[in-house]
């Protein structure tokens, strides 16, 4: 007998609509709850699977996109590519949005179920996927700006990176070399999973270390939070603008967070790069125009989407799996400037 959403409930002793808002990510629920749900889920080997009958008919030729945070600029540039590239190939996309507390993995085996999908794109979230999680979806399954853990076996699943930890050590370490030490740190710290921003936090860290400057927690602004947006930034920024008095430069993780810190800077009456100098993380259009233009960590958007699809396409004809990783750039717009230059 297959395991129900009433089982879940039983095991997690919450009620069968609490389960089901923890996983489609509607509604709230407490971190607690939602660890108890999850644990439920994966003990009972829980699979997703409100049409059966689905299973019997003839697979299409639609794929479908799950993202997590749609609003990102940097997603949306990537989906638009993803759309052209798969209607050339003369498939149907599916385009689907995952709050940030829904669990991708699991709407992703129910979107199979239920529209008899060949492949799937996993883009944004976390690092936790599972080897049953491969297994259970059915379909090829692309994982686009994170990856799986490394004991997951790679012959499950093909992935577009970059570098995450390293791309953001390159950051912190070109403010370091314009002669910052006090350097601030903006990035969101969601529950205890491992994701891109927690991986490019430890490039901020090791920047530090390599360059002999002590880490200081006080540097630091972060929220348990999934906001990730300007209004994020900004309110991060002013926390770190209060308890620094002598910082120089912030690096974030994401260049929405670095136009919403920008903006709080430019509140605060001071000026950018005179006063503090900024780097934000992704190279999105609007850090380019803001004003002033802001430095930044690029990522090839168009191409880790064209590769996304190549590899897809590849695995739907029977091809092995591949593992992308990217390099990003560094682009210099003039919101960074050497210490000794601040005035």
């Amino acid at each position: 007998m297959s395991v129900t959403i009433k089982d879940i409930a039983k095991l997690s002793g919450v009620g069968i609509s609490t389960v089901s808002r923890v996983l489609n990510g509607s509604g709230f629920a407490s971190p607690v709850t939602k660890q108890k749900v999850m644990a439920a889920v994966h003990e009972l080997n829980y699979i997703p699977n409100n049409n059966a009958r689905n299973l019997k008919r003839t697979q299409t030729k639609t794929i479908a996109v799950l993202v997590k945070s749609i609003t990102n600029p940097f997603f949306q540039k990537m989906i638009h590519t993803i759309e052209q590239k798969t209607m050339l190939r003369g498939y149907c996309l599916e385009l689907r949005n995952v709050n940030s507390n829904g669990q991708e993995m699991l709407i992703a085996q129910q979107e199979v179920m239920d529209k008899n999908l060949c492949g799937i794109i996993l883009m944004g979230g976390g690092f936790e996927y599972t080897e049953e999680d491969f297994k259970h979806l059915g379909v090829p399954c692309v994982l686009l700006t994170v990856s799986a853990d490394d004991k997951v076996n790679k012959d499950l699943y093909s992935s577009v990176i970059i570098d995450d930890e390293a791309e953001n050590f390159k950051a912190t370490d070109y403010l370091i070399k314009l002669g910052h030490k006090r350097i601030g740190c903006i990035y969101n710290a969601y529950g205890q999973l491992k994701t891109p921003n927690t991986l490019r936090f430890e490039g901020y860290k090791r920047a530090l270390l390599e360059n002999g400057i002590p880490f200081d927690p006080l540097l630091v602004s972060s929220f348990n939070t999934s906001q990730s947006g300007y209004e994020f930034g900004f309110n991060m920024m002013k926390n770190l603008m209060m308890r620094n008095k002598d910082m120089t430069a912030v690096v974030a993780m994401a260049d929405i967070m670095a136009v919403g810190a920008a903006k709080a800077i430019l509140s605060e009456g001071l000026r950018i790069p005179e006063d503090i100098s900024v780097i934000g993380f992704d190279g999105i259009e609007v850090a380019e125009y803001y004003s002033p233009a802001l430095d930044t960590i690029s990522q090839p958007a168009e191409q880790m989407a064209v590769s996304a699809i190549d590899a897809l396409f590849a695995m739907m004809q029977g091809e092995k799996t591949s593992h992308i990783v990217y390099e990003a750039v560094l682009l210099k717009r003039g919101s960074c400037i050497g210490l000794t230059n601040h005035s």
